[in-house]
């Protein structure tokens, strides 16, 4: 009796080696279907991913402490207007400038293009960090595949540092009433 249940048992075997075969052949044929259509929405996308040369201004927002800075960007001879003024009147202090520059001078586009600037709240240095994060986005905006050179920089990046806020009980943000032991 124990010859005929091992013959059932290879023949199940094999039938379940065959069904399992079977399978296999089918989840490999849909995974190449499924990856033959990744790659061509990938291609798809690539050719649309092309860098598009705007027509009009690029405006663009920056902000660092409480400095707000609108700023708009057309091609041109690298003019610089800071609220109606110049950078170099606006900004007297020449590491503002070159801090405001950096993204131009990065990718080499100094009298490429000149740059209106609404400047608003903060002192210079919070608008200068902020002109140059709206200056950046406006590069970025103009040529994306730019995008890496500029963000491994850091200038893509806000500066999300802000002033604490004053806590009730302290002198200011974290200092602590002088300690009396008596």
């Amino acid at each position: 009796m124990s010859e005929p249940i091992q013959n059932e048992n290879v023949e199940s075997n094999v039938a379940d080696a065959a069904d399992i075969a079977a399978a296999a052949a089918a989840t490999e044929e849909f995974t190449n279907t499924i990856g033959d259509a990744i790659a061509t929405s990938a291609e798809e996308e690539t050719a649309e991913a092309a860098p598009v040369v705007l027509d009009g201004p690029i405006q663009t927002v920056g902000r660092r402490k409480r400095a707000i800075v609108r700023v708009r960007v057309v091609a041109g001879s690298g003019q610089f207007k800071c609220n109606g003024r110049t950078l170099e009147e606006y900004f007297p202090n020449k590491l503002h400038q070159q801090l405001i520059k950096a993204p131009l001078v990065l990718l080499g586009r100094e009298n490429q293009f000149d740059i209106v600037a609404n400047l608003t709240g903060g002192g210079p240095t919070g608008q200068a960090g902020a002109f140059r994060l709206a200056i950046a986005r406006a590069l970025n905006a103009y040529n994306p595949a730019e995008r890496g050179v500029l963000k491994k920089a850091g200038f893509l990046t806000r500066d999300a540092r802000a002033v604490e806020r004053k806590k009730a009980g302290l002198h200011k943000a974290r200092r602590a009433p002088q300690y009396s032991k008596r």
